[in-house]
């Protein structure tokens, strides 16, 4: 009896979490989607482009100082006080060194780049780095104990004040600056929101013995972030360096779009994977019956989402941040096809983790990063489409080596996985291309838009409909509950 109140409870958590989640993301993307709208109709490729050089590393900075332990410290049954305090103390120390270490460097990356203006960019912009290091204990607080409604409160509060600064700024004739003003007031809101949302505080009494257990744990996942990172934004360090700063901007614009499809089903997704594994315990047998219902769900929405976005690429750019941006329409359309696959990839991962195993997702980013960074160079000078035609490949057929360990973790075969994924890919490739054929004659833009995401979403449906497919069913008799 209480093993069934537990799995229900467990049920009624995931799916609240994944409702808050989704609401959430879809919220936080329609909120990006505006701001970057009204940014990149004022602001031109170069200004994109000087901000899109230095996020790498504000990035690893920030992987740096997290170390891991937001992942310790979800993963920690037994937990109290003195851990996160630990970790409040070591995260917010390593936030001040790393923002001293690259106010010190920023002349030097002003040098790599051929950029003097960089200097003083990236000493504003890494400010950043120390305000968002006072917050992850707060963050993992609210990520442990599934509190995805507070968490969001927070994100779209910080969306909104700083894309508002932004756009002022934007039209205000800050240029680049505005874009890196906008950066950091959304850190610094998204950390206010968090402090008072958690509720717990840090005390005075520092006590870094808790961390010796932790980083045992945690130590991997900060050098297979470090890998994550390089692996996600070693473009804008190639094109920065080897091609002009307009490229960069391009790319950047196209892959904020990808970032903003793939992440809008992985925020869902992440949001309540890790805790919710964790608490299935070791039982495999259940854990893989929770693990391949958030595959097929996963899966559900992903993919129409991300390859109706490569559909409606053309004339979304268009509409949306004027013809000036159109050189990125095809580096879109290539990127969403591997955003297609990056949440499954993140659920894999966060299954992973789950079990304990951070050496394997170690190892296997390590390897990944490596191919792609000697990839990168040897095909850069081909042009940056085969580059990122390349780096997609590798993205994607990559999804094989996380299966195999997977499927060594929980006992996932390849047939369950190709049974549970596949249908959803076949479906949503067969909706776009027939809705291609069907709006292929029209010419007004805003008309084929409009066409385009409509019949899509109908076939779509349909298929689901027709083939009867459960996640499908349980979507929305869960959305109807929600309702009522």
């Amino acid at each position: 009896m209480k093993d069934n109140q537990k799995e229900n409870s467990l049920k009624d958590k995931t799916a609240k979490g994944l409702f808050w989640g989704g609401l959430s993301n879809g919220v936080q993307q329609l909120l990006n989607m505006i701001i970057g709208i009204f940014l990149a109709r004022i602001l031109s490729p170069d200004d994109y482009g000087m901000v899109g050089m230095l996020t790498i590393f504000t990035l690893i900075a920030g992987v740096l100082q997290e170390s891991g332990f937001t992942a310790a410290l979800v993963n920690k049954k037994d937990i109290e006080h003195t851990d996160y305090n630990a970790v409040f103390w070591f995260t917010t120390l390593m936030g001040i060194c790393m923002y001293s270490i690259l106010f010190a460097c920023a002349p030097l990356i002003a040098a790599f780049y051929n950029k003097p203006e960089l200097t003083s960019l990236a000493r504003f912009l890494f400010i950043s780095i120390f305000v968002s290091s006072t917050s992850i204990t707060h963050y993992a607080y609210l990520f442990k104990n599934l509190m995805v409604k507070q968490r969001a409160i927070a994100q779209i509060t910080a969306l909104v004040l700083s894309g508002t600064i932004g756009i002022i700024l934007a039209l205000n004739d800050f240029a680049y600056w505005g874009i890196a003003i906008q950066s950091v007031s959304y850190t610094i809101v998204s950390t206010s929101v968090c402090w008072f949302f958690s509720g717990w505080r840090p005390t005075l009494t520092i006590n870094f013995k808790p961390l010796k257990g932790m980083f045992a744990f945690s130590w991997r996942l900060l050098v297979t972030n470090i890998f994550v990172q390089l692996n996600n934004n070693i473009f804008s360090v190639l094109l920065g360096r080897f091609f002009g700063v307009a490229d960069v901007g391009h790319y950047t614009q196209a892959n904020k779009w990808n970032n903003m499809g793939y992440s809008l089903i992985t925020g869902m997704v992440n949001g309540v994977a890790q805790p919710v594994l964790v608490q299935v315990g070791d039982n495999n047998e259940r854990k893989l019956i929770v693990f391949r219902k958030m595959l097929r769900f996963t899966a559900f929405i992903s993919f129409p989402l991300m390859l109706g976005l490569a559909l409606v690429a053309p004339e979304f750019i268009v509409i949306t941040v004027k013809e000036k941006w159109l050189p990125c329409v095809q580096y879109l359309q290539i990127l969403c096809f591997s955003g297609a696959f990056f949440p499954i990839q993140a659920l894999y991962s966060n299954l992973i983790i789950s079990k304990g195993n951070s050496k394997v997702q170690l190892w296997t980013t390590i390897s990944q990063c490596t191919l792609l960074l000697v990839l990168m160079l040897t095909v850069c000078k081909h042009g940056i489409i085969v580059m990122i035609i390349c780096s997609v490949c590798l993205n994607v057929c990559w999804l094989a080596i996380w299966q195999y360990f997977v499927k060594k973790a929980i006992g996932l075969s390849n047939l369950c996985a190709i049974t549970d994924v596949c249908p959803f890919i076949f479906a949503a490739a067969f909706t776009m291309i027939v809705t291609h054929f069907l709006t292929i004659g029209l010419n007004n833009i805003y008309i084929l838009f409009l066409a385009k995401v409509s019949i899509a979403a109908a076939i779509y449906i349909l298929i689901m409909w027709i083939s009867n497919a459960t996640i499908f069913k349980e979507s929305i008799n869960y959305l109807i509950k929600q309702k009522k």
